[in-house]
Order: C-alpha cells, then sequence, then structure tokens
C-alpha cells in the first residue's frame, strides 16, 4: 500500500509492530516510528494505572521534542494484578510467576495513549480492560514458556497469540490488550486535528 501525499506527518513513538499492526488495521501507516528511550521503572506506590498514563505522556514529549512538525503517538500497556503491575518478564523464571498469578483470575490491562500535535498540548487517556484467565495447568503454562511468546510482553501473554486459549472472559477492549486501544486513539487523532491521508493500493 501506498498513502497519498498530505501536510499531517504521524509519529509513532514505540517499537512495538503489534501497534504498527494494529493502526494499519484502521488504515494508519506512521510517517515516522521513533522508540522513546525513558526510564520506565514505576514509582513508589505507583499503580499500574497511572504509570501506564504516565509512560504514555513520557515517551509522547520525549519523541514530540525533535519532531515539532509532526503529530505524535505513543501508548503503554501495563497489566495489573490489584495493586500490583506485571511488567515485562525479565526471564522464564518471572514469567512463570506471572503467568501462576493470573492463572484462575480476573485482572485488569491499561492502556495509556497520549497524541500531542504539532505545538499544541498533549490529549490523554486511559484505558481499561478486564481479563480473567482459565486455571491454568502446569504442562499449559511450560508450554507457553517454551513458545517464547511471553519474551517482552506485560504480564507475560501475548493475547493474540497461544494465550488467547487462557482467556475465560473480556471485557472491554480487545486492542487495549493487544498493545493500542484503537477506538479511543482514533478519537484522539482526530480531536486534535489529525486526518489521515487516504491509503490508495500499489501499483
Amino acid at each position: 500500500m501506498v498513502r497519498s501525499s498530505g501536510p499531517h506527518r504521524l509519529v509513532l513513538a514505540s517499537a512495538s509492530p503489534r501497534r504498527v499492526e494494529l493502526l494499519a488495521q484502521v488504515g494508519i501507516v506512521p510517517d515516522g516510528i521513533v522508540p522513546a528511550d525513558i526510564d520506565e521503572t514505576p514509582q513508589r506506590r505507583e499503580e499500574p494505572g497511572p504509570l501506564a498514563k504516565r509512560l504514555a505522556l513520557g515517551k509522547a514529549e520525549a519523541v514530540a521534542a525533535a519532531h515539532k512538525d509532526a503529530w505524535v503517538l505513543a501508548a503503554d500497556t501495563v497489566v495489573g494484578l490489584g495493586r500490583r503491575i506485571l511488567g515485562k518478564p525479565e526471564n522464564a523464571d518471572d514469567a512463570r510467576r506471572f503467568l501462576s498469578l493470573l492463572s484462575g483470575r480476573r485482572h485488569r490491562v491499561f492502556g495509556g495513549v497520549t497524541v500531542i500535535p504539532p505545538g499544541g498540548t498533549p490529549s490523554r487517556r486511559l484505558v481499561v480492560t478486564t481479563v480473567t484467565f482459565k486455571r491454568l495447568e502446569t504442562t499449559e503454562i511450560e508450554s507457553y514458556l517454551a513458545s517464547g511468546e511471553w519474551e517482552g510482553k506485560a504480564g507475560a501473554y501475548a493475547i493474540q497469540g497461544r494465550a488467547g486459549g487462557f482467556v475465560r472472559r473480556i471485557n472491554g477492549s480487545y486492542s487495549n490488550v493487544v498493545g493500542l486501544p484503537l477506538y479511543e486513539t482514533l478519537s484522539l487523532l482526530r480531536g486534535s486535528g489529525f486526518v489521515a491521508p487516504v491509503i490508495s493500493p500499489a501499483g
């Protein structure tokens, strides 16, 4: 696909291929992909929702500082079990512990989204999706760990992959759990004045 020329440039402040794929799903192809290099360590006593919202803003501001002529979109996904933050596991032991905690329980996925227009002020949203896992057998957890899908994933799972079979119930935005709440993201972009150029077939 080739995008037609237009004055509105969009920079995605993320290296996540999932977010690129989700945007493409609704006809948006970023002009640039610029991962934000910020400290993602939770602050003392910080809860999952505020963390997701703060990190999305921090990423957007870091990238917008060098791309003042573009709309900058940033997002962050945090899995929360009560007040506990289940981030990206550092190793298989971490992932095993996270999956054991989520087994048979309900948790929440917090998606922070920020859009900064050229020369404008940030617009922000926090989207919350509730996900309920079935009770996981030890063999299921070990098989999932062997697949490697847990690597780099908040909460140690990817709902769009094999872990989709762990989900008994979901309440809220599915795309939020994948990595970007599409409805809310499009609302923020439109509200900030961004107009996506028309996608035309290649050739």
